[in-house]
């Protein structure tokens, strides 16, 4: 599932390509109401956490997009692109179309559901507008593991496995450490290198969490190879060599997502 950097660079593509343009809208699945905003001027895309908001002129209504887990859109200049496979949605407007094919959520909103969905939402650290206050009452007064918390999305909206692994990682903090039992300005350290992380993320295109001595050239090692990209500490490494104290990384399951880091770097 991509995490919250990828939304808001998704947001910001199609904010490029469609923003103040009028739109043709279908749905060659069939699965989603497009006539509603077709002929519509592309109002604005934006992002919060992992959701996808999209907005109309004239229109009160606007479109809600979870991405899920299988749920990717692709774009392309070519005229009169074929339809391939299930596109829940097209978009076409001088000579860009984008098509959405796989989405957990595609549906309509009117003003007060939209209010209703950021009301669910934890702040996200990548909105200037996030409440990191807001976030920091949760976490404090939890007696979940802070693992747990980072990936809940009412508590803080965006981050998901990696961006969790990895700041628990530079924070040194045990991941099963209750929410409660954080300092406040530990706490604080949390959320400015997720805003950090996540920045970068959406600048790069790409998850890089490691610092600069802990980089393939300053170490001499080989650069990863995984299908995520990126430079990491712990994410996927489990058995592998700790970059920064040599012990093996360790994996668990917690809420039925894997869980990565290091027993000795992040010990209790």
């Amino acid at each position: 599932m991509p995490e919250g950097h990828a939304i808001h660079r998704l947001a910001a593509q199609l904010q490029d390509a469609f923003g103040g343009h009028k739109i043709e809208s279908t749905s060659p699945q069939g699965r989603f109401n497009a006539q509603a905003v077709d002929g519509l001027e592309f109002g604005d895309a934006r992002a919060w956490g992992k959701h996808l908001f999209i907005g109309f002129t004239p229109s009160a209504e606007i479109v809600h997009i979870h991405l899920g887990l299988y749920g990717r859109w692709t774009f392309t200049s070519e005229p009169d692109s074929p339809v391939v496979g299930q596109v829940r949605w097209r978009i076409v407007s001088d000579g860009t179309t984008a098509d959405l094919r796989g989405p957990a959520t595609c549906e309509l909103l009117l003003p007060h559901e939209y209010d209703a969905v950021l009301s669910r939402l934890g702040p996200d650290p990548l909105r200037p507008d996030a409440d990191a206050e807001r976030a920091a009452d949760r976490v404090l007064r939890s007696r979940a593991p802070i693992a747990t918390l980072l990936m809940d999305q009412a508590v803080v909206s965006g981050p998901g496995n990696i961006f969790r692994a990895e700041v628990l990682f530079r924070q040194k903090i045990d991941p099963l450490t209750p929410g409660r039992d954080l300092s406040r300005a530990a706490w604080q350290r949390v959320w400015d290198d997720l805003v950090f992380l996540m920045a970068q993320g959406f600048d790069r295109g790409r998850i890089d969490t490691v610092r600069p001595e802990h980089e393939p050239e300053a170490m001499g090692r080989p650069p990863r190879e995984d299908e995520h990209g990126g430079e990491v500490y712990v994410y996927r490494r489990e058995g592998l060599p700790c970059l920064v104290c040599g012990s093996p990384v360790a994996a668990s399951v917690l809420n039925g997502r894997n869980l990565f880091w290091c027993p000795h770097c992040q010990s209790a």
